[in-house]
């Protein structure tokens, strides 16, 4: 029986698209009033706690408090706006060719989940993007309150899907730790560079192309393995 295939999201499905990141925040560093390499700076210092408890005008308000600034709600809003519509590019940039692979994987009977180290803005955008239709389950860690490479992401994921995770495939560039992580719950574990050779240290299965997935999926179900 096919196994239930668990993917990451960022250089994994989709570019991360870091250069506009810093960009769109940079913007929106001169939107509230503060230096905007300093708000860069500090996106990049407060990450994990983006992952897993601020949302995008919490985020704004708190740090642009640090670096001295005092923006009004009208600003926050703007800026924040600003965040929400790169989320929403950003998943729109999915390539054809990936959501292909997508429908190859569900036509082959497996069920597919996302775990994803992901800011709220994402989480939001989700729901309207070409990429959501193809899941039955998503983990994102805004939501859970936990980011990769805690177990407890990958449990969840597993756990939604109704397999234990030595039951599921799961498929990442390795950023944060993440291929480590699943394989410390025991998932079966291939890396993908399509986007990011994030993990080159990395000692497994691993594919240049996702579109290589299905095949050897395929090749690994025929030869009993997971």
């Amino acid at each position: 029986m096919p196994v239930p295939v668990i993917f990451d999201l960022f250089h994994t499905l989709i570019h991360g698209a870091d250069a506009e990141r810093d960009r769109v925040v940079a913007e929106m560093g001169a939107m509230v009033g503060v230096d905007p390499p300093a708000l860069v700076a500090a996106y990049h210092a407060t990450w994990r706690q983006r992952l897993v408890r601020w949302n995008v005008e919490e985020t704004v308000r708190l740090l642009a408090g640090r670096l001295g600034g005092s923006p009004s709600n009208d600003q926050i809003a703007r800026a924040g706006a600003h965040r929400h519509a790169l989320a929403r590019r950003v998943l729109a940039a999915a390539a054809p060719s990936t959501l292909d692979v997508l429908d190859a994987l569900r036509a082959d009977g497996h069920r597919l989940a996302l775990v994803s180290n992901a800011t709220s803005e994402t989480a939001e955008a989700w729901p309207h993007s070409a990429l959501s239709r193809r899941f039955d389950v998503v983990v994102f860690s805004c939501e859970l309150g936990v980011a990769k490479p805690d177990p407890a992401i990958y449990r969840a994921a597993a756990d939604r899907l109704g397999v234990a995770p030595t039951g599921c495939v799961f498929v990442g560039d390795g950023a944060d730790g993440e291929l480590a992580g699943a394989a410390a719950v025991g998932m079966t574990v291939i890396r993908t560079t399509e986007h990011n050779d994030t993990d080159p240290t990395w000692d497994g299965p691993m594919v240049a192309a996702l579109g290589d997935l299905p095949a050897l999926l395929r090749e690994a179900e025929s030869a009993g393995r997971p």
